[in-house]
């Protein structure tokens, strides 16, 4: 099962997929990397603000769920497993650079790329929309990015990162609030 146009949560031929890596057949491990690269490369870049992080932080992901798949509960729900390595990639990296650090994204290509929609006349209202999400706090962004971006169920939110249905619900009402303030002060 996939997830409408967001993140995999399920897939038939995961479990499949992660035996053959099991049993010895290491390029088998490549199906799993095709499978979810795109998607969680939009994520990440979408989480750090620039295609060099967000590639650094997906690479060290499959890297890690490689060197424990066999760890890997429920190899049905690879997608599931990889996405919260990969959350938790996102959240040291964006740590690890500061607050005071993070400025505004320095790969556009990237950020257009993560984008569904490009239209040219909106620049630099996107850039502002980036801007403002750069400046939420990480658990509210990740919140916000995975239910109005990548369009998933707060059900789904919650199984990918672990964190209870009310609490996402409040991160996501506090990030829509201060989007709504930055947003208005940029255009009043």
């Amino acid at each position: 099962m996939a997830i409408s146009q967001g993140l995999p949560v399920e897939n038939d031929g995961d479990a499949e997929t992660v035996a053959q890596v099991l049993a010895g057949d290491a390029a088998a491990y490549a199906v799993l990397v095709g499978r979810y690269r795109v998607q969680f490369a939009r994520y990440a870049t979408r989480m750090l603000g620039n295609r060099e992080d967000a590639e650094e932080a997906l690479q060290d992901a499959f890297l890690r769920a490689y060197r424990s798949l066999a760890k890997c509960e429920d190899p049905a729900r690879f997608g599931s497993w990889l996405f919260r390595i990969l959350a938790n990639r996102c959240r040291t990296a964006g740590t690890r650079r500061g607050r005071r650090e993070r400025t505004f994204v320095r790969d556009e290509v990237a950020l257009l790329d993560a984008s569904e929609e490009h239209p040219e006349d909106r620049d630099a209202w996107r850039e502002e929309i980036q801007r403002a999400l750069l400046s939420l706090e990480e658990d509210q962004r990740e919140a916000f990015l995975l239910k109005h971006v990548e369009e998933l169920g707060y059900e789904e939110i919650a199984e990918l990162t672990g964190v209870g249905v009310s609490a996402l619900k409040m991160r996501v009402k506090r990030a829509c609030e201060r989007l709504r303030v930055l947003l208005h002060e940029v255009q009043g």
